[in-house]
């Protein structure tokens, strides 16, 4: 669909707004139809069928909103694949989200930022049309690869290719997107290739562990600071946002982050506007959200620790990784995989795999997912001295970390510096717990946050 083809319909009581909003569209190359209420609004939408729908929840005296609801489910009622997209004041966010919850695309605040609402209305128009291209028919791995750059996911699992297809379907839009799925399932590669499939591709990806950040540095690390803002702060910084100006910003544990900190994101993912630690100047940043988390987000938001209107901003799209053990016919490509890449890195051209050993690896539950078998085929490649990997040599890995104790081994006292012991403590655990962090931050005595702060520290990759 084309802007010149798409008909949008502004619903408002205020003229002010309707005049605002149509002058903005207009001048985009959009065709703009008005309604002042709700009969007029379902005369006109019946009238010529619209592409798509903006609708202020308190479009009339009844500031409850109810109405705004009730029309909502009628428009839908009309036209069940019409995408909609709520306008609502600040204070009124969780009328919006009550939308969200009954079908809308999207929601704007009051007063809107004009780029950012433009970018909601083309990433609702571009999902739309990507739907109904989509046909019946499921596209097959070799269909995918065709179009998009798919490398670096393995799998052919019908659960995975779910995945791709998603990603394949959102990946030309900008629509936020989160990533949700255990420790070790890829998400930040699912990340990447969303990113690598887009218009940003030539853009910054900037990756951000908000797991790592404290609060009290939350502002700093993704707004930036001026020097002198505060103690400590001995040169300017600029925050992450700034960084992926144009380009991909990718938060991972977004679950973790503090209630404090989750109102300052909404708030920049609102109007993608920020102001930097020490000034009073607003900047804007035109990024694409990825999020990603090993938690239940949604769980969390009815224990009222995750806020319910951040929930619905980060999860237009929602991408679910299926567990390792869920994916079982993807072991023997993502095994090869792994032992094509050893091959060339250890010149050992003669490695295979036999069949007995990618049967147990197939049967084993594989509770690290991707990056336990990954650990464990590199592991076992380290210590074989035969070229054909067999059933016994993944054994003996699979089999060591149960055999060990609770406590782990420290290089000899005198031997190392003190960085070094930590750094090899750090790494022992993380191959101990097959690089569950919870799991290793506990066994180290460590926050999470300590324990990404000491990652990036030793320069440990995940």
């Amino acid at each position: 669909m084309t802007t010149d083809s798409a008909r949008i319909l502004i619903i408002d009581d205020d003229e002010a707004v309707r005049a605002s909003l149509s002058l903005l569209l207009k001048h985009a190359g959009y065709t703009i139809a008005t309604a002042d209420g709700h009969g007029s609004a379902l005369e006109a939408a019946k009238t010529v069928p619209p592409n798509l729908f903006v609708l202020d929840m308190n479009f009339s005296a009844n500031t409850s909103g109810d109405e705004g609801l009730v029309l909502l489910r009628e428009l839908h009622e009309l036209y069940p694949t019409r995408p909609v997209i709520l306008i609502t004041a600040w204070g009124s966010i969780p009328l919006a989200v009550e939308g969200m919850k009954r079908g809308a695309r999207d929601f704007i605040t009051k007063p809107w930022n004009n780029d950012q609402f433009l970018r909601s209305v083309r990433t609702a128009l571009s999902l739309s049309s990507s739907d109904k291209a989509t046909g019946t028919k499921p596209a097959a791995r070799e269909d995918l690869d065709k179009t998009y750059d798919f490398e670096k996911l393995i799998g052919c699992d019908e659960k995975f290719l779910e995945v791709l297809r998603t990603v394949a379907r959102v990946c030309a839009t900008d629509a936020p997107v989160l990533i949700e799925g255990e420790s070790g399932t890829g998400k930040e590669l699912v990340a990447e290739a969303i990113h690598a499939n887009s218009r940003r591709v030539e853009g910054p990806f900037v990756r951000v562990n908000l797991g790592g950040i404290p609060a009290t540095l939350f502002e700093s690390e993704m707004f930036g600071h001026k020097k002198g803002a505060f103690t400590g702060a001995a040169a300017d910084r600029i925050g992450r946002f700034e960084l992926a100006d144009g380009g991909t910003i990718f938060l991972d544990e977004i679950g973790e982050l503090d209630p404090a900190s989750q109102v300052k994101l909404l708030r920049v993912l609102q109007d993608h506007s920020f102001e930097v630690l020490g000034t009073s100047i607003s900047r804007s940043s035109d990024f694409r959200l990825v999020s990603a988390t090993n938690r239940d987000l949604e769980k969390q938001v009815g224990e009222r620790k995750f806020r319910e209107d951040l929930y619905y901003r980060i999860n237009l799209i929602k991408v679910q990784l299926p567990a390792l053990r869920d994916r079982r016919s993807d072991i023997p490509l993502l095994t090869a995989h792994f032992v094509d890449n050893l091959k060339e890195l250890y010149d050992r051209p003669q490695l295979t795999v036999s069949r007995a050993a990618m049967d147990r690896l197939k049967a084993h539950p594989w509770p690290g997912n991707i990056r336990q078998l990954k650990n464990v085929v590199e592991r076992t490649v380290l210590v074989s001295t035969d070229n054909l990997l067999d059933e016994a040599d993944f054994m003996r890995q699979l089999d060591r970390a149960p055999q060990m104790s609770g406590t782990i081994e420290l290089p000899a006292v005198g031997t190392v510096t003190l960085d070094q012991m930590e750094e090899s403590m750090i790494r022992k655990a993380l191959d101990h717990h097959d690089h569950n962090l919870s799991r290793v931050a506990r066994s180290l005595g460590l926050s999470r946050a300590a324990l990404y702060r000491r990652l990036e520290k030793y320069g440990i990759s995940l």
